[in-house]
């Protein structure tokens, strides 16, 4: 006997060890050890995926858009932006407040390209705001939109749809025409390509053009500006930060945030990550039936011997934890394994970028792994905890055994 091992431990790893005749038994242990490695591993790389994925996108939301946006109830525009962005900016977790103009425009080249999208009037007289296009700018420069220039910023892949590069012109058409003698003329203004901007999202960037505000209202016809974009220190405040500013500035206005804009977005990954859960889970499942048979043929297998170390003076307790050894050993080398190799595969997604995705189609270019401590928690749990039912009945069971039943009989 190995010193320093509990007799039931020893005996455990005894029948986990079976040679000849009782080879059978071992491959019953593989497959219930290599059943819980491939759950585990699944399970970890699943919820990893997921949950990079929904950060992956959720990040791409936060740095391309504002965290919150707030309105005029009226819908006209609003006409003192300076006076209300300065009470926004009073309130704490408030980064920057600063106007804003969104009108929808089709963009042409020379070229023939044509393409729908929105063009946003932002305020480079806040440095929170120059800072944030600058660290998006691709190529070009800002200077000549804060000096006033009819320029523009186009997202890149809107400047590759038109054909456009830095020093192009493009001409821009307004939904909302002028009221001229001979009817209502479409509003149209010719301006010089200044730039292009990443921001990493594939439909902003294909719809999204930059424009100095005083040039965005003209262009829109608005005396006052759309509204206020707020950026927060923290994006994860929204909610709190967004019921102080409609506290602050009362019914006349109204408050989105980012949470709220894309809710319906997170929701659905959140069902599909829960769903991914419960389906993978199962392969965990399986294993524990396999690790239930191995048991229960172990100790039809182990009759005699029990018989013999219960007349010897082994107690009931100690048989059950003779066969609670071999199943928890299975199942806890299956989950250290599976979690080893789940691991290693973010590991190496994360850092190589093995598996890319379509811009076109997603919002992000790679694949992100993200596995939080909740969720290797639950997959653990999960693990251990259909490892210790599979295992418990059929170690009572063996413990529940009589001396005299088995002996009479073997």
């Amino acid at each position: 006997m190995k010193r320093g091992l509990p007799f039931e431990i020893f005996m455990g790893l005894c029948y986990l060890r079976a040679r000849g005749q009782r080879s059978n038994l071992s491959l019953f242990v593989w497959i219930g050890v290599g059943g819980v490695f491939l759950g585990v591993a699944a399970l970890i790389v699943v919820l990893a995926t997921m949950t990079g994925f929904q950060e992956g996108i959720r990040d791409r939301i936060i740095a391309a858009n504002p965290h919150l946006l707030v309105y005029p109830t009226g819908g006209a525009g609003l006409a003192d932006a300076d006076r209300v962005a300065a009470r926004i900016r009073a309130i704490r977790g408030v980064r920057s407040a600063t106007p804003f103009v969104h009108q929808q425009a089709l963009f042409t080249a020379a070229s023939g390209g044509a393409q729908g999208g929105l063009i946003r009037g932002i305020d480079l007289k806040a440095s929170a705001v120059v800072e944030d296009v600058r660290a998006s700018l691709r190529r070009g420069t800002l200077r000549p939109l804060a000096d006033g220039e009819p320029v523009i910023l186009l997202g890149w892949e809107l400047a590759r749809a038109l054909g456009v590069v830095p020093g192009d012109a493009v001409t821009v058409i307004s939904p909302q025409g002028a009221l001229t003698a001979v009817g209502m003329v479409p509003r149209m203004r010719r301006y010089t390509v200044a730039g292009t901007f990443e921001l990493g999202t594939h439909d902003v960037d294909s719809s999204l053009a930059y424009m100095a505000l005083p040039a965005a209202q003209e262009f829109a016809g608005l005396a006052g500006v759309t509204g206020i974009e707020v950026k927060l220190v923290d994006p994860f405040e929204a909610k709190r930060v967004g019921r102080a500013v409609a506290a602050e500035l009362g019914f006349s206005y109204w408050v989105r945030d980012w949470m709220d804009m894309y809710r319906s977005l997170f929701a659905a990954l959140q069902l599909e990550k829960l769903a991914l859960f419960v389906v993978v889970t199962i392969i965990v499942l399986v294993a524990a039936f396999a690790i239930i048979g191995h048991l229960v043929l172990l100790v039809a297998e182990k009759r005699k011997e029990i018989g013999i170390l219960k007349a010897l003076g082994a107690s009931a307790q100690s048989i059950t934890a003779v066969f609670f050894t071999v199943g928890m050993t299975i199942g806890i080398t299956g989950t250290v394994a599976g979690s080893v190799v789940g691991f290693l595969v973010i590991w190496a997604q994360n850092t190589y970028k093995v598996v890319r995705l379509a811009t076109d189609v997603y919002q992000i270019d790679y694949l992100p792994m993200r596995l939080t401590l909740v969720d290797a928690l639950m997959v653990l749990g999960a693990a251990l905890i259909l490892s210790f039912f599979a295992t418990i009945i059929p170690a009572r069971r063996a413990g529940l055994l009589e001396p005299v039943d088995v002996l009479r009989y073997e």
